[in-house]
């Protein structure tokens, strides 16, 4: 294999982050960050905005997916700035409004350059987070690319040794 088929693979290869809002999120955006970075692979940032449950008045539900969209794209926008401090490389934005799980897969099926999911185990006594338990449990073979769980109690330090 020459060097430049080796490039290009890496250049076409990204490392996926659930943004959410859990504790544990940072630890995965920065250990993405830092193996794209030394592995000259990019990142993308993922949230899902779940639907509204007013059914019944559509014009307040869609005021709040309006609402949880704004706050998710200035989330986002910070989050980007600090992947790409950490990686060297501007990530890629992705925001859907549906169901986490399933926006996930699809998003995954459709951007070919993922190649990594990268979610950081939550550090409560509830367990390592609802939608680890569903990749580990029942939804295992529903994506096409591996899953790296890092645990979230990691420090940057750490992070850093690792990748």
């Amino acid at each position: 294999m020459s060097d430049a088929a080796g490039d290009e693979r890496t250049r076409h290869r990204t490392f996926l982050v659930v943004a959410d809002d859990s504790e544990e999120m940072p630890v995965a955006l920065r250990f993405a960050a830092m193996r794209a970075r030394r592995t000259g692979a990019g990142v993308a940032l993922f949230h899902a905005i779940e639907p509204a449950g007013f059914h019944h008045w559509a014009g307040v539900g869609a005021l709040m997916e309006d609402e949880a969209r704004e706050a998710a794209e200035h989330r986002l926008g910070e989050l980007a700035g600090e992947a790409m401090a950490l990686s060297g490389r501007t990530p890629a934005i992705h925001i859907r409004s549906g169901p986490l799980v399933r926006e996930l897969t699809a998003l995954v099926e459709e951007d070919t350059s993922i190649s990594v999911l990268v979610l950081a185990a939550g550090t409560g006594k509830e367990g390592p987070g609802p939608l680890i338990a569903h990749l580990a449990g029942k939804g295992v073979n529903t994506l096409r690319v591996p899953v790296t769980i890092v645990p979230g109690t990691l420090t940057d330090e750490q992070i850093d040794a690792l990748t």
